[in-house]
């Protein structure tokens, strides 16, 4: 039994490094924000100053405008942070509740076709995790392992609640492997 446990940890490890390994290949370089009809695109660069300083490129701030998205509201929906144990994460994703969640969260960011979306959010957010053990939705949208992210204004908070019952809530009930 205890065996069984320490190749899951084993396999989980070696997910999580293969996860690292690949992002060095590919990783969005371009979100598309959809809001209606509009859809306009700026650079993950512009995307992650904003969510980092607050300062709003021309083509951001043209968009929020237009859309009547509040700086400060989209700013704290991209920044904030949830715990998250990569481990743990992982171990979530791969079941069917986190399927579900991952499903949900598709619906705001995912691929320009809407295929893989699953696959690739599960790479991001793990991968997102692996490096500080916590989640934004800024920092899966870096680690987006595509060269292009499709983000849904109009369901951003949305996401972020997602974001935050797959990182906060469902770990409490999965223990911490050691």
């Amino acid at each position: 039994m205890q065996m069984g446990r320490v190749h899951k940890t084993i396999n989980i490890f070696a997910s999580v490094v293969t996860l690292l390994y690949t992002h060095s290949a590919i990783a969005a370089e371009k979100v598309t924000l959809k809001y209606g009809i509009f859809r306009p695109s700026v650079s993950v660069d512009e995307l992650t100053q904003f969510a980092k300083t607050g300062e709003v490129s021309q083509s951001l701030n043209f968009y929020l405008n237009r859309t009547g998205q509040d700086p400060k509201t989209v700013r704290n929906i991209l920044a904030q942070e949830v715990n998250a144990n990569p481990v743990v994460l992982d171990r979530v994703l791969n079941n069917p509740i986190g399927e579900f969640l991952l499903d949900r969260i598709g619906q705001s960011v995912g691929t320009p076709s809407g295929q893989a979306n699953r696959q690739a959010l599960r790479s991001a957010i793990v991968l997102s995790a692996s490096q500080d053990s916590k989640v934004s939705l800024i920092e899966i949208i870096q680690n987006y392992p595509t060269n292009e992210v499709v983000v849904d204004g109009e369901r951003l908070a949305q996401a972020y609640n997602q974001l935050y019952m797959l990182g906060e809530n469902l770990q409490k009930v999965l223990p911490i492997p050691k």
